[in-house]
């Protein structure tokens, strides 16, 4: 006796099938044939079904008394000592099968929806890094970074912090040394060199996204950086808080941080330095994302 269970079955399959079998339900054939006939209907099978699956179980001299063959399948038939079980994938294994199979719309926008809730998930567990750095000027292609310092975030909390002072390698201006309270004396007892302080913020924040005000400023410096000291451009995606102000809010007299932190009643009395400017751009963020 032997069983057939099919999937997609083609037409002509099923015509030569039921020439010699009983067809149960859709797809599910039984019947008595020889080894002979039985050995020939599996070959049709397995050259006309492409898209979908075949097994077939049938009587057998052996222990269990019945032996199965597989076609399309995951699952794959293993003798064990004269048994004959079915070996399952490994999940790897398992993904690449289940690329080869064709997907309905709905099947696609499940497996799209599932891929969302687990990057959101991972977004959320490893959390955001929010960035802020002080320059001796405006422009990164003439002037110099001088601090940078970030904060780990998760789930609303600062998780760790990371800063640093960078050697420069011409004196602070005056006006810079005015605003930041940062002097070259500062620099050259507590500074890094660039390359020091870029490969300890590239480590600590490694691919996270990144949470920062005027990010087209921050951005240029720290890839200029990169540039100089030969290590990968930095790509990490990032949210801009000037930009998030500029669509959220009312307008204000303008966006800078300090007027932004200003306004939701923050003291912005330590700004101008890095670590400072990170804490404000964190709690201005957590405000404007209030405000969706």
């Amino acid at each position: 006796m032997i069983v057939v269970s099919l999937t997609n079955c083609p037409p002509r399959l099923r015509g030569d099938l039921t020439k010699w079998l009983i067809e149960l339900n859709a797809g599910v054939y039984v019947g008595n044939v020889s080894a002979r006939v039985r050995d020939e209907l599996w070959q049709r099978i397995c050259e006309h079904v492409k898209d979908g699956r075949a097994t077939m179980v049938f009587s057998a001299h052996n222990e269990q008394g019945m032996d199965f063959r597989v076609h399309n399948t995951t699952w794959i038939p293993k003798d064990f000592d004269g048994i004959k079980l079915m070996l399952r994938p490994t999940d790897r294994e398992q993904t690449q099968n289940d690329a080869d199979i064709p997907l309905s719309r709905a099947a696609q926008a499940q497996k799209t929806q599932r891929i969302r809730a687990a990057q959101q998930k991972k977004a959320r567990e490893e959390g955001y890094i929010v960035m802020d750095v002080e320059t001796t000027g405006l422009r990164a292609d003439q002037h110099e970074m001088i601090e940078i310092a970030a904060l780990h975030i998760v789930e609303h909390q600062i998780r760790d912090t990371f800063s640093t002072l960078i050697c420069a390698r011409q004196p602070i201006p005056d006006a810079i040394r005015s605003l930041t309270g940062v002097d070259d004396d500062m620099l050259q007892k507590q500074g890094k060199t660039l390359d020091e302080a870029m490969r300890g913020f590239l480590s600590f924040a490694a691919d996270r996204r990144v949470v920062c005000h005027n990010a087209a400023f921050d951005y240029a410096f720290i890839k200029a950086a990169c540039r100089k000291c030969h290590l990968p451009e930095f790509k990490n995606p990032y949210a801009d808080t000037l930009q998030m102000a500029k669509r959220r809010l009312d307008p204000v007299s303008d966006y800078k941080l300090t007027t932004l932190a200003s306004h939701f009643g923050m003291d912005v009395s330590a700004s101008h330095r890095a670590l400072a400017d990170c804490h404000l751009t964190f709690a201005v963020f957590e405000k404007l994302n209030e405000m969706r």
